[in-house]
């Protein structure tokens, strides 16, 4: 299974970005996929999973601002980021399994800075 995301960048507090996450490979394998984000010296947290049926898992303190999608067909994830602050500042890593703990899958990872 390969996992490549892209969409990550440079956005200035209160905008907006959207990162997707496109899977290859045994796809059966997952069914769970998602996003993670490390931020510099902090360890690496749940942002949002959403399985093949559309059931959803989202952070707490995010929730309200950030949305995740799937298309199954494509075998894509999507993570809508709404009124970004610079606390949300990470590397966002698409993450794809069989359970809501945490897949076996990552992909390398994507860059987010929220910065004026």
């Amino acid at each position: 299974v390969q996992l490549v995301e892209s969409g990550g960048g440079l956005v200035q507090p209160g905008g907006s970005l959207r990162l997707s996450c496109a899977g290859s490979g045994s796809i059966f394998e997952i069914n769970v996929m998602g996003w993670y984000r490390q931020a510099p010296g902090k360890e690496r947290e749940l942002v949002a999973l959403i399985n093949s049926g559309g059931r959803t898992k989202y952070a707490e303190s995010l929730k309200d601002r950030f949305t995740i999608s799937r298309v199954n067909a494509k075998n894509k994830v999507y993570l809508q980021m709404n009124s970004l602050k610079p606390e949300d500042t990470a590397v966002y890593y698409c993450n794809g399994g069989l359970s809501w703990s945490g897949g076996d899958y990552w992909g390398q990872g994507t860059q987010v800075t929220v910065s004026s």
